[in-house]
C-alpha cells in the first residue's frame, strides 16, 4: 500500500495575526476581504522588509562604490535569486523585474512580438483571457499584421484542451495564456498545452499573474518561454512584476526601453548594451518593492504552497455548498479542478448592487467584468460578482458572506 503524506495542520488564526490589516473594521463590521483575486494583503514580513530597506540601507543600486549602494545591491540581487527558486529558472538572469505582469507581457509584445514575428504569423489566445494578455497582442496585430485566433472554453468555464490543438498549425508562432482565470478559477493544463505549441513550433507566454498565489510554479517542468506574475497578488507590493523568460531567447531579443543601467557604454555613435538581465532593467528599478516581494515568497514559501492550496480548496468548497443555498443565486464557472475564485449572479440583484449591500457588512468582493470582456460576451452576462479567496481566509467569512448575500436576496426580492 502506498503511503499517502500527511500535511501539517494549517493555523489559519495564526496566519491572520500576520497580517495588521485583518484586524480592522468597517462599516462598523470586522472586515472580510474576499478580493484577492485583484490584489492581496501584505503581512508584517513583507512591510517591514521595505521599512527597513528605506530606513536602514536604502540608495541607488549598481553604480555607487560606498556601503549603502552595496548594500542595498546585494538586496535587490538577492531578491532576483529568490524569484529565481520560487519559480526553479535556471538561472537568475533569466529573471526580468518589470512594473507588473501586464508590463512584462507587454516587452515581450514589444521586444520579442516586434522583432521576430511576422505578418500572417499566428497567436493563440483563450477566451478565458484577462485584458493585459489581450491588448497587446492587439497592437501587434495593428503593427505587424499578425493573426489572432481563439481557443474556446465550455459553458461552465472548463479549457477545451482539444479545441486549442485544432487551433494550431504552422502559421503558430507563440501562445499565450492565462495559468488561471482570475474570472473563474479555471485551471488550464499549461504543461501539456505547452507540449503541445513546441510540438507545432511555437513558442509560449504563461500568465501566471493568478496561479502563483495558488499553485506551485516549475517553469523547467512546464518548460515554457516566458512565465510572467505580479507581486502585489502574491501577497507582495504594487509595482513589482517579473518576466521570466529563456536566457537564449532574451539575449536575442533587443531591449525594451533605453536608459541607465541597461547598458555597457554610450556614445553618440552607438551604445552597447547590458548583459542579462540589466538589458531590461532600464533606470532606476523598484528596488525596495523587490526586496519586498521577496519577503512575500519567503512568507508563502515557509507556509508551503501545498497547505496553502489545501486550505483554500477547503475554503472553496465551502463556500460553494453555503452559497448555492442562496435563494436565486447562480454560480458562473464551475470547471473541474479550479481554484479559489467563486463568481456569481443573482436574479434579483445586479452585481455592482450586490457588492454594495456586501461592502455594508464589511465584506470586500469585486463586481463588474473583471478586465475580461470578451469572457463576459462569452457567458452571456454583463458583469459578476466575485469572491477570491486568500491563505488568511476562514469558513467564519465564508459564513459571513452567505448571510450577506441572504440579505442581498430579501432586499431586492421582487
Amino acid at each position: 500500500m502506498s503511503e499517502i503524506r500527511q500535511l501539517a495542520p494549517y493555523d489559519v488564526d495564526a496566519v491572520r495575526r500576520d497580517f495588521p490589516i485583518l484586524s480592522r473594521h468597517v462599516n462598523g463590521k470586522p472586515l472580510v476581504y474576499l478580493d484577492n483575486a485583484a490584489s492581496a494583503q501584505k503581512p508584517y514580513a513583507v512591510i517591514e522588509a521595505e521599512r527597513r530597506l528605506y530606513a536602514e540601507e536604502y540608495a541607488n543600486i549598481h553604480r555607487g562604490l560606498y556601503w549603502l549602494s552595496e548594500r542595498a545591491t546585494a538586496r535587490y540581487e538577492a531578491a532576483r535569486e529568490t524569484v529565481r527558486r520560487f519559480l526553479n529558472a535556471r538561472k537568475p538572469a533569466e529573471i526580468v523585474f518589470t512594473r507588473n505582469a501586464t508590463e512584462a507581457i507587454n516587452l515581450v509584445a514589444a521586444s520579442y512580438g516586434r522583432h521576430f514575428l511576422r505578418p500572417g504569423d499566428e497567436i493563440i489566445l483563450t477566451e478565458l483571457e484577462h485584458h493585459s494578455n489581450i491588448v497587446p497582442w492587439q497592437m501587434l496585430r495593428e503593427e505587424k499584421g499578425v493573426v489572432l485566433r481563439v481557443a474556446p472554453v465550455g459553458d461552465d468555464g472548463e479549457f477545451l484542451l482539444g479545441r486549442f490543438a485544432e487551433l494550431l498549425n504552422d502559421r503558430t508562432k507563440l501562445v499565450a495564456v492565462s495559468a488561471m482565470s482570475n474570472v473563474l478559477g479555471t485551471v488550464l493544463p499549461v504543461r501539456e498545452i505547452t507540449r503541445l505549441a513546441h510540438t507545432a513550433g511555437a513558442r509560449v507566454l504563461i500568465d501566471g499573474a493568478q496561479s502563483v498565489t495558488h499553485l506551485p510554479v516549475d517553469v523547467c517542468d512546464i518548460d515554457c518561454d516566458f512565465f510572467v506574475f505580479s507581486g502585489h497578488k502574491i501577497y507582495g507590493p504594487t509595482g513589482i512584476g517579473v518576466l521570466y523568460g529563456k536566457e537564449a531567447l532574451l539575449d536575442a531579443m533587443p531591449p525594451y526601453q533605453g536608459g541607465g543601467d541597461m547598458i555597457l557604454s554610450v556614445s553618440f555613435e552607438e551604445t552597447e548594451y547590458a548583459p542579462l538581465p540589466a538589458k531590461f532593467e532600464a533606470g532606476t528599478p523598484a528596488i525596495a518593492q523587490a526586496v519586498g516581494l521577496a519577503a512575500a515568497i519567503d512568507y508563502v514559501s515557509g507556509l508551503g504552497m501545498e497547505r496553502i492550496a489545501a486550505h483554500e480548496a477547503d475554503l472553496l468548497s465551502y463556500a460553494t455548498q453555503r452559497v448555492q443555498a442562496v435563494p436565486g443565486l447562480r454560480l458562473i464557472g464551475t470547471a473541474p479542478g479550479k481554484a479559489s475564485v467563486l463568481s456569481f449572479g443573482m436574479e434579483c440583484a445586479h452585481p455592482h448592487d450586490i457588492a454594495q449591500v456586501l461592502d455594508g457588512a464589511g465584506v470586500c468582493v469585486r463586481a463588474g467584468h473583471h478586465c475580461a470582456q470578451p469572457l463576459m460576451e462569452r457567458l452571456g452576462v454583463p458583469a459578476t460578482a466575485r469572491a477570491s479567496f486568500g491563505l488568511y481566509n476562514t469558513r467564519a467569512e465564508v459564513d459571513t458572506l452567505a448571510r450577506a448575500l441572504e440579505q442581498v436576496e430579501e432586499m431586492f426580492r421582487p
